[in-house]
């Protein structure tokens, strides 16, 4: 409507005027050559120079619809009244024309390979990308650790190759790069894979809170670790099995816990049992028990110990308790041929620990008729021992709190029970304890017994009461093999 009104316009003849003005990109302002300047109604038609510039120096009075073009760019309109004897500034700032523009062409990843396997904790991710107009390209490249789901973004890269660093051991990585012409939606590479180098020598297993959650951590003797289990997902009692390197542990499936296995890298999880989950009175403290070949796990739920193979069949109900209480906690004994039982009220008191055999025959008691907590439990490789932990303030409340949980070995032989000096602090809990794999040592959660203080995991020697070591902060649930 504009354009016409102008074209209508009638040129007074009565006198000169002059305009100046220059031509810059709306984005930058840096200045435009070669722009075409010209009028309506029409005069005379000029270019600007190599920095912008452009004069009409001697233009007819009257009203004029000054136009600003330039290829790539978007025309720009500027109305203007000559006057005589008066210059007149315009000043033109044009935005770039996206309208014929392409997007980039999809990025094409090149390394590592899809899949890859052992790639180095530092590695540089490559790609190919081009344009079809030739834009300047940015690139964006986005990874997800796949045990922890953590997606971390790096932006504004320049090239088609970045260096990452500071990557997990035994963790599949996903991976995808996105290019940007800074015109259109950036275009999306497809996604790849690569799975890092395998974490050396992980002998502990014990979990961590992370968002409110159990999670399963596996370290080294030098203090690595690496994460297993998603922090999204509580997941706890890890128990690993070193004759077909598998890791069993609990995990919550509805208002259910099962129990579950996966590789030493966190991979290949597979759910054991279904129809009759774990169960207890306390799942904080309800354990369960490879046998020794790795073919079946042996499990409570409430009064009945139940045993299935590894692979979720074979189910059995091998022991049910004679008096009703519940099963807490089992460990099965290298040979096969006993398994040790921790059994309690609903209340997780009136504790009995007694020994059966693999037929659910009643072998020999180690513990009963005291008050207060007990939790622990781990056999000897030739079952003449037996260690716990037993808080001997014989203190009990609704919410199982323990003042002064010590450990206790009992020992078949003599069929007595001593507490392991390991000048364990006033105030403090010794609990969840193991042997060591040379039953030289013993592994254990130790934390205040206000309850809600960090847990650390420590060692201790059997026979150096000086020798209690902080192996990990902030960990429970130990495993050591």
């Amino acid at each position: 409507m504009f354009l016409v009104s102008c074209s209508e316009e009638l040129i007074d003849d009565s006198g000169m005027g002059k305009v100046k003005g220059r031509v810059v990109d709306a984005e930058t302002f840096e200045p435009l050559a070669n722009a075409r300047i010209s009028t309506s109604p029409t005069t005379s038609t000029f270019f600007t120079d190599k920095d912008g510039y452009f004069e009409f120096s001697e233009i007819l009075v009257g009203k004029y619809s000054f136009q600003a073009q330039k290829d790539g760019y978007i025309s720009k309109f500027e109305p203007a009244t000559i006057t005589k004897d008066v210059t007149v500034q315009i000043i033109f700032e044009l935005d770039i024309s996206t309208v014929n523009n392409k997007p980039p062409d999809i990025p094409v990843l090149t390394a590592p390979l899809d899949n890859a396997k052992s790639q180095s904790l530092k590695l540089n991710l490559t790609w190919t990308a081009t344009d079809k107009e030739s834009d300047p390209l940015m690139y964006t490249v986005t990874l997800k650790n796949g045990t922890t789901d953590v997606i971390t973004t790096y932006k504004d890269i320049k090239t088609t190759t970045f260096e990452i660093s500071g990557l997990s051991y035994s963790t599949k990585y996903y991976w995808q790069v996105s290019s940007s012409d800074g015109i259109n939606s950036p275009s999306n590479s497809v996604t790849n894979t690569f799975t890092t180098l395998a974490f050396p020598n992980p002998r502990f297993l014990y979990i961590k809170k992370v968002n409110s959650n159990n999670v399963i951590f596996t370290a080294d003797e030098a203090g690595n670790e690496l994460q297993l289990s998603s922090s999204e997902v509580n997941s706890f009692r890890p128990r690993k099995n070193l004759q077909i390197n598998k890791i069993a542990y609990i995990s919550s499936d509805g208002s259910q816990n099962q129990i579950y296995t996966m590789d030493p890298d966190g991979s290949n999880v597979f759910k054991v049992t279904n129809s009759i989950p774990i169960a207890g009175f306390n799942m904080e403290h309800i354990n369960y028990c490879w046998s020794t070949n790795g073919s079946q796990l042996i499990y409570p739920n409430f009064d009945k110990l139940y045993r299935i193979d590894a692979n979720g069949g074979g189910l059995i109900e091998l022991f049910k308790t004679p008096n009703g209480k519940f099963i807490s906690e089992c460990d099965w004994s290298q040979d096969g041929t006993q398994i040790v039982l921790k059994v309690n009220d609903i209340s997780g008191y009136n504790v009995e620990i007694y020994v059966i055999n693999s037929a659910g025959a009643f072998l020999y008691e180690v513990l009963s008729g005291l008050n207060g907590a007990v939790s622990g439990l781990n056999i000897s490789v030739d079952n003449q021992k037996i260690v716990y932990t037993r808080d001997i303030s014989g203190y009990q409340s609704s919410n199982y709190r323990r003042l002064d949980s010590r450990i206790f070995i009992y020992n078949r032989i003599t069929n007595t029970s001593t507490e392991l000096d390991t000048k364990k602090p006033d105030g403090y809990n010794d609990l969840d304890v193991k042997f060591s794999p040379n039953e030289a040592d013993v592994i254990f959660t130790n934390t205040s017994n206000d309850g809600i203080s960090i847990k650390n995991i420590q060692k201790a020697s059997i026979s150096d009461v000086d020798s209690r070591t902080t192996l990990f902060t902030g960990g429970s649930m130990p495993e050591w093999k």
